[in-house]
């Protein structure tokens, strides 16, 4: 159990698809707690994934009528956690009190469900009012990454990697200088100035182009890049949202966002996010220190660094513990 985080603890995470969630139970980590989602006629539910009988995980049942029940002893759960129903105990007898598992706020919204495990920060999950319904969506995920939510993060924010570790897709190392810019308060969220990035295959359709970049940053695990073409009115939004298991693993979901290529089947797409998730996962499961560095002194910064600074001095105002050193 690592849940022991001011800031964390009270922020809405990502943990499964929404698609993803059915009739069956299905287990998630958050914060390195154990919790089973499940789907009843009111809507997703979300427990501490334990039995109080005998510890075994509530994952392991069934629902049965909106009701989780424990492989082991057949135990039942309602949505609110209490025990309703022990087989071997009999009728006349009543359910003991302390017979519950706690709950946690639970909620479906743009395609994710989302849970907090102490008292929302927000009412909504971070994704409230940002995303553009003229838009056509895409849901990507999940990503199990065996490296901190912090480092995914901040790879993700990284332009300078783009040349390199996705040569020939999103960068050109014969083009890799970094034109300098800024990095803002914009409504509580940090905001770059745009970033000019060639990339000779951005999307998967194989075409070169010139793109403006602007990076968003919401929260600690959710972040946002808007991508425009030169020359072109297409326009192209990708938020990352990452789930913290434990320190030093985690789950990333994406959903992309873009007003062109209708006709183009969603798997195209997705299949050329599957590429370079993978070639992320290469380079940020092997960081070191696995934990990201807040103090600035302890790795060196360059100028095209700016928006991986501002995230750092982010987490360190905030007081984000988990993931980070």
């Amino acid at each position: 159990m690592i849940r022991q985080d001011p800031v964390l603890e009270h922020e809405w995470h990502p943990v499964a698809l929404a698609a993803d969630v059915t009739g069956t139970p299905k287990q998630a980590i958050v914060l390195g707690e154990k919790v089973v989602l499940f789907r009843t006629k009111q809507g997703v539910r979300a427990m501490k994934d334990l039995c109080i009988h005998r510890g075994v995980p509530l994952s392991l049942g069934r629902v049965e009528n909106d009701q989780i029940v424990c492989a082991y002893h057949g135990w039942c759960y309602d949505g609110d956690g209490r025990c309703v129903r022990i087989p071997s105990l009999p009728e006349s007898h009543a359910i003991p009190l302390k017979a519950k598992t706690q709950t946690y706020y639970c909620k479906e919204q743009h395609g994710f469900v989302w849970v907090c495990l102490g008292e929302p920060k927000e009412e909504h999950p971070p994704l409230a009012g940002k995303v553009n319904a003229e838009l056509i969506p895409i849901w990507m995920g999940p990503y199990p990454v065996q490296a901190s939510a912090p480092r995914v993060i901040e790879n993700f924010l990284d332009v300078s990697h783009l040349m390199f570790v996705h040569e020939g897709l999103l960068g050109d190392s014969a083009f890799a200088e970094i034109n300098d810019y800024n990095v803002h308060q914009v409504d509580g969220a940090l905001v770059t100035d745009e970033i000019i990035v060639y990339q000779p295959d951005p999307d998967g359709r194989g075409v070169g182009v010139h793109n403006r970049y602007i990076y968003e940053i919401y929260t600690p695990c959710c972040v946002k890049l808007v991508k425009r073409s030169e020359g072109s009115d297409e326009e192209f939004h990708l938020f990352l949202i990452v789930l913290p298991e434990t320190e030093t693993t985690c789950t990333a979901f994406m959903l992309q966002l873009r007003n062109y290529a209708p006709e183009i089947p969603d798997q195209i797409f997705i299949d050329f996010q599957n590429t370079l998730l993978e070639q992320d996962k290469r380079i940020v499961e092997e960081q070191k220190p696995e934990l990201l560095p807040l103090d600035l002194q302890a790795e060196l910064h360059l100028k095209c660094d700016r928006v991986s600074i501002a995230y750092r001095r982010r987490l360190r105002e905030l007081g984000v513990t988990i993931g980070t050193e």
